[in-house]
């Protein structure tokens, strides 16, 4: 598998990248689809609460594929997500996702976003690509 760094080889013949999603089963642990400009596009399983987390230089992007996201803000209401629901996280914004049953997430983050944010998580670290 390549290294977020490498891109896999052709990347533009891959597809049906949406049903990666039915090769991995852990939560909160992204996988980098294909890559956009300077932004990866990654899958991820989300169940539970994540922990409170802010990127201080870059925007976030969750799009709910499958299920339910609620993203808890520290500094203003709640958003909830349902299925096609998309959310824009202020870089800088200190949120938390949570969703009560597993859902299926799309993700747009730019390729310098730490995936530890900013607090350390064991397990965490660089993303493998589906």
């Amino acid at each position: 598998m390549a290294a977020p760094d490498e891109a896999p080889p052709h990347p533009a013949r891959r597809r049906d990248q949406l049903d990666k999603l039915c090769l991995f089963d852990d939560h909160w642990s992204p996988r980098i689809a294909p890559e956009l400009n300077d932004s990866y596009v990654k899958l991820l399983k989300v169940k539970g609460e994540l922990l409170w987390h802010r990127h201080p230089e870059e925007d976030e992007m969750f799009l709910v594929l499958r299920g339910r996201l609620t993203i808890r803000m520290r500094d203003g209401e709640d958003v909830h997500l349902a299925e096609r629901g998309i959310f824009v996280v202020p870089r800088g914004t200190e949120h938390m996702p949570v969703a009560n049953e597993e859902a299926q997430v799309l993700l747009v983050e730019k390729k310098t976003t730490v995936s530890t944010w900013d607090v350390e998580v064991e397990g965490t670290g660089p993303n493998p690509w589906v």
